[in-house]
């Protein structure tokens, strides 16, 4: 009797643990929802024109919530997501790597979650007075490490930290390294197109959602100042060279193209939650469709007309 006696309060202890463990969190994440509450996300600079679009169409189909972005360079967003508490949400240009990935999983004690979410590519921007517009990856990687062409500034959103630059060092100079003495950096996007179009020798380069989207009036007026340069397609039967639009960013024919990815440290279904679902699924991957960048979801490919022809004399 006094054995089952135990067994019982034993048993009452861990219901009422049980119990009071599903009411805090209940409590914990009560007001946050996939429809209300407010989150703060980092977001690497080159996006910010399709994600600040994405955000204000979710925030108006779901008024009770709020989404913060805090847009900054890629190295900064990830530091974000393995150090800032507050911070559950970065979207990003690569994937983790298995040692973040394993940091993650240990911090948390659950997977974090992570999808692609788009395409993107990162465009050759020249003066709109240069006829200099056809790149090859060799004479792109020759030049950034200062071996032809010195009288020509390269410029990038800064010379650390930024997306584009870890991918231009890792996909086009194979991890090496680029002489500084031809490589200006900016601030950010907006000012490395502004740079190339107040300096004739200036060579930049920029996520094309800066500068590709022929439906946003303020990229058709930098259009004016600065020219999206071709670059060489290896694959390519029809034509040697090609632009940064839609269709050669989803066929990979422009070989400078790169992902969108998001990463989100929530295993619940709260707003960040809440959010990534809508850019994986239909409405969030029109959006990105419209903003030209190349969508997960098979839509069809929007066709852009190009007033600019290739020089005849290249």
């Amino acid at each position: 009797m006094k054995k089952l006696t135990e067994w019982g309060i034993a048993a009452a202890f861990i219901t009422i643990f049980i119990a009071s463990c599903k009411e805090d969190k209940e409590i914990t994440h009560a007001d946050d929802t996939p429809a209300s509450g407010t989150i703060n996300i980092s977001v690497d600079e080159s996006f910010r024109p399709v994600i600040d679009e994405q955000i204000a169409m979710y925030e108006t189909s779901n008024p009770g919530t709020k989404i913060i972005a805090h847009y900054k360079p890629e190295a900064d967003c990830f530091r974000d997501l393995f150090y800032d508490t507050s911070n559950r949400l970065v979207i990003v240009t690569r994937r983790l790597t298995p040692r973040e990935d394993r940091f993650l999983i240990d911090s948390l004690n659950y997977i974090p979650g992570s999808s692609a979410i788009a395409s993107d590519a990162v465009a050759i921007l020249v003066n709109a007075a240069s006829n200099d517009t056809l790149f090859t990856m060799k004479r792109l990687q020759e030049q950034l490490r200062g071996r032809i062409n010195r009288q020509q500034t390269m410029v990038f959103d800064g010379l650390k930290a930024t997306s584009t630059v870890r991918f231009i060092t890792d996909s086009v100079l194979k991890s090496g390294t680029f002489d500084t003495s031809v490589v200006k950096a900016a601030k950010n996007s907006e000012d490395v197109i502004e740079y190339v179009a107040t300096h004739e020798n200036a060579i930049g380069l920029v996520g094309i959602n800066w500068i590709g989207n022929p439906e946003i009036p303020q990229q058709v007026e930098m259009l004016k100042k600065v020219k999206i340069a071709y670059v060489q397609c290896d694959v390519c039967k029809d034509t040697p060279y090609v632009k940064p639009m839609q269709q050669s960013i989803l066929t990979h024919r422009y070989p400078l193209v790169r992902g969108l990815y998001y990463v989100i440290k929530e295993n619940y279904k709260g707003l960040g939650s809440g959010f990534t679902a809508f850019l994986r699924y239909e409405r969030g991957q029109l959006i990105f469709r419209r903003a030209y960048l190349g969508p997960i979801m098979d839509f069809d490919v929007r066709n852009v007309k190009v007033n600019e022809k290739i020089p005849k004399d290249r």
